[in-house]
């Protein structure tokens, strides 16, 4: 396999790991889980952490194709359309982002002027597809569970993951958003371990488990398969989802689920001003 050159930009008040993900030969790259600041006590919006991997690109003269989110965040707003009026690029998602919009939709009643059809991304990805980064192949690899649009990303040798897995002392992703479940989640990370065992694996997050000093955010899929805490090899099906159902019901709401999840299934954008030319993120009450 080839080996994409990767460069990881961690966004400590999210635990976020976002990847410019570039060819050496043509100069060409991906931009990958972007993050747009937040301040949720303000309702203010700022690119400092964005504007790292403008910088990068622009200074090591590269070319961005790609602005990939791998599913619908939680906990990060991401800063796609921002990062494209910048680059220039193609914002991209998996093709079951209709599923995710259909049912946020609804809990913050966006009404019909709200499409459902993923159309507010310029690429959605279907399960197996392959695309192109200069001389470099990537395939989509649809690992729903987490939310039903969770894609990871294969490109040359390394793997984005992410939500669908964390560093192997951490373990695995929650599954009690609406459309998550898991069973569907211990399928799609047994399909991930089908790939050879010296695949990179590159985190979307790092919480730094117990007993550990720094953040890290790259492993193997051999570490994985050996030692994941969730899911490692032996585990069964019935078994992990025992574990996840009773760990997800003592977990509490992601902090910024709200704004983040009413922003990324509009690929970025704000919802549109009301008459007094302000947006508006809304707080739906006792509906999650």
């Amino acid at each position: 396999m080839t080996k994409p050159d990767v460069k990881g930009f961690f966004d400590e008040a999210t635990n976020t790991i976002s990847y410019v993900v570039s060819d050496a030969a043509t100069r060409k790259c991906a931009i990958i889980d972007s993050v747009l600041d937040y301040d949720c006590a303000s309702g203010r919006t700022h690119t400092a952490s964005a504007d790292r991997l403008i910088a990068f690109v622009r200074e090591n003269a590269i070319e961005t194709e790609w602005i990939i989110d791998t599913h619908v965040h939680a906990d990060h707003l991401t800063a796609a359309p921002y990062i494209k009026s910048q680059l220039g690029g193609r914002t991209a998602i998996g093709k079951n982002i209709s599923q995710v919009q259909k049912v946020f939709g609804e809990i913050f009643n966006e009404g019909q002027q709200f499409h459902t059809d993923g159309s507010q991304f310029d690429h959605l990805f279907s399960d197996g597809e392959t695309y192109k980064i200069g001389t470099l192949e990537g395939r989509a690899i649809a690992t729903p569970g987490h939310t039903p649009a969770c894609m990871s990303h294969l490109i040359g040798d390394a793997l984005f993951v992410g939500d669908t897995l964390f560093m192997p002392d951490f373990g695995t992703a929650r599954c009690d958003f609406p459309g998550g479940d898991a069973a569907t989640l211990y399928e799609s990370i047994h399909k991930l371990y089908s790939l050879p065992d010296e695949t990179r694996l590159f985190m979307c997050h790092d919480y730094k488990a117990p007993g550990r000093d720094q953040y890290v955010w790259e492993t193997t899929l051999a570490a994985e398969k050996n030692h994941n805490i969730h899911i490692r090899q032996g585990i069964s099906k019935d078994e992990f989802v025992k574990m996840r159902t009773e760990r997800d019901a003592t977990l509490s709401m992601p902090k910024l689920i709200l704004p983040s999840v009413q922003v990324n299934m509009r690929a970025g954008e704000m919802p549109p001003p009301e008459e007094n030319g302000i947006t508006y993120l809304k707080v739906p009450i006792n509906a999650l």
